[in-house]
């Protein structure tokens, strides 16, 4: 799942080559295989098809834009919204290691060693920094001192890769110097302050925890993951009660001074979706530590089964988490919000519960609606609907207007915001879907979703946001590639084709590593689950 660029407020409220992508995206434009066990073989055409895509979009930022932060593939360009450290190459470096592609591995090995993580004259976001840059060379590390090593050409700057990530860390770590240990996400350097906020979102905040931790283990000094995790303990224990409406379920913003919610507002949505994922996921890097992680899961998870499901009132068939406030539920979601099918099903197979494996997949079945009913293929980044029993005075959850009227009859949700920036977390869904059961639909499904992608996007000198996925060649472009794309969209779109391997979710049955939130793959310490 990518970082949250959109939010919800509280209410008040592709394929081969360029030559082929005229390919409709309807969802039944690929021959089915049937829904049978595939046994995770490798789809040498499909998996080959995106990484060219992946080489293609390096290409360009690479002659482009790097060491930027990001290309623009429009106009050639490039920009520094991550603070000028190259983030498209460090979260372009898991993704190339699982590709084995050396050149583009060896590219960026010989860059790392040279960020001055000391300077930035911009606002650093911690989560940001955490899961895109500390994500991307924990990972680089763990695969090439574990089963990548043959990859690097140069064996002195993967032992810089730590160095590094312990730098940024060290640089970091004053946003944990607060009263009650609830780390300031935005910072300054020179000197090290803060922007002067009280408060913390429940993902910038929980979203910290794996990365953290993990440097604490590689470097061998825990105080790294001590950190992340007493400001993880206020979450996990929220103050006051009020601010969980079911067990499991808290509010949106936390004070950094007294460590208690201000809200009961939230879902499986951008500003809190990570926090959710990553409670499974720490479980999953070691079990004996965050057993109680994994609690927090389960009565999150099954609160969210008993009250926040929703169907649509024109599409039954269908199955949305709704956001709440209170008790009060609105029937809202995004794309960001799809990665909640994925995380199910991980849950599911970890603690070994076919119910959480089952109601995942009904949630990838909804997200994947959301894309095969737009005339791009692509899902929208927000989206509502309605249910039977909403009543016509209820503010909260307004009918669609008129101009959608058509489209909410048969899609079972109307778009509140038609941009695609590039995110990943319905095919995320679709690769955990597929590793759990081996059926080839959700292979197929991703596939759909990659064409769509590619022959969309795909312009210039690589892939461009799209205005509108519900128009013609999406509306037009954004001239902006986040570095998102490398590391999650053709990570997971590769991964679900390609063969099985040691970092692949249920890899033999089990799992050796996990995936940050920003699909930088982990070694896990604990036994594999």
């Amino acid at each position: 799942m990518v970082s949250f660029r959109f939010v919800l407020a509280a209410p008040c409220f592709a394929l081969l080559l360029p030559f082929t992508f005229a390919i409709p995206h309807s969802k039944d434009n690929l021959k089915r295989q049937g829904s049978r066990p595939d046994d995770h073989v490798l789809n040498r055409q499909r998996a080959d098809a995106v990484k060219e895509a992946f080489t293609y979009a390096w290409n360009g930022y690479y002659k482009y834009a790097f060491p930027n932060d990001e290309l623009n593939p429009v106009s050639n360009g490039f920009s520094n919204s991550r603070n000028g450290w190259g983030a498209s190459a460090v979260d372009a470096f898991s993704t190339a290691l699982v590709m084995q592609i050396p050149q583009i591995v060896n590219q960026i090995l010989d860059y790392i060693p040279t960020i001055n993580f000391d300077e930035t004259a911009d606002e650093i976001s911690l989560f940001e920094t955490t899961i895109r840059y500390l994500g991307g060379l924990l990972s680089g590390y763990d695969l090439l001192k574990g089963p990548l090593s043959n990859l690097a050409k140069n064996t002195t700057a993967v032992d810089a890769i730590l160095t590094q990530a312990q730098r940024l860390g060290n640089n970091l770590a004053f946003a944990f110097n607060t009263p009650t240990g609830i780390p300031s996400n935005n910072l300054y350097y020179n000197p090290d302050r803060t922007d002067g906020s009280t408060t913390n979102g429940l993902a910038t905040t929980g979203t910290l925890v794996l990365e953290w931790t993990r440097l604490g283990d590689l470097t061998g000094n825990k105080t790294f993951g001590d950190l992340a995790q007493k400001g993880e303990s206020y979450l996990n224990n929220p103050q006051p009660a009020t601010s969980e409406p079911w067990p499991g379920l808290v509010g949106m913003n936390i004070n950094i001074n007294t460590g208690l919610f201000e809200d009961a507002f939230g879902g499986w949505v951008g500003g809190a979706d990570s926090y959710y994922e990553y409670l499974i996921k720490m479980y999953v890097y070691d079990t004996t530590r965050f057993a109680s992680y994994k609690d927090r899961w389960i009565k999150a998870a099954d609160s969210s089964i008993a009250h926040l499901v929703s169907h649509p009132s024109t599409r039954p068939d269908l199955t949305f988490l709704s956001v709440y406030n209170g008790k009060k539920l609105i029937y809202e979601s995004q794309h960001l919000a799809c990665f909640d099918g994925g995380n199910f099903i991980l849950g599911g197979l970890v603690l070994k519960q076919q119910k959480y494996i089952d109601f995942g997949l009904t949630l990838v079945n909804g997200c994947e609606d959301t894309y095969t009913s737009t005339l791009t293929g692509i899902g929208p980044e927000s989206f509502r609907w309605v249910q039977n029993d909403t009543l016509p005075t209820d503010t909260s959850n307004p009918g669609p207007p008129a101009s959608q009227a058509d489209f909410y009859a048969k899609a079972g949700f109307y778009i509140t915001s038609s941009y695609y920036i590039l995110r990943p977390e319905v095919i995320e869904s679709f690769y955990y879907a597929f590793r759990a059961t081996g059926d080839q639909k959700y292979r197929d499904w991703a596939w759909n979703a990659f064409v769509a992608i590619n022959s969309t996007a795909r312009t210039g000198s690589g892939f461009a946001e799209l205005r509108d996925v519900n128009a013609p060649k999406g509306g037009g472009f954004v001239d902006f590639q986040d570095s998102f794309l490398f590391a999650e969209v053709l990570k997971y779109s590769y991964l679900i084709h390609a063969p099985d391997n040691v970092w692949q979710v249920e890899h033999n049955g089990v799992n050796e590593w996990v995936f940050n939130t920003e699909a930088h793959p982990f070694k896990v310490v604990g036994p594999p689950i």
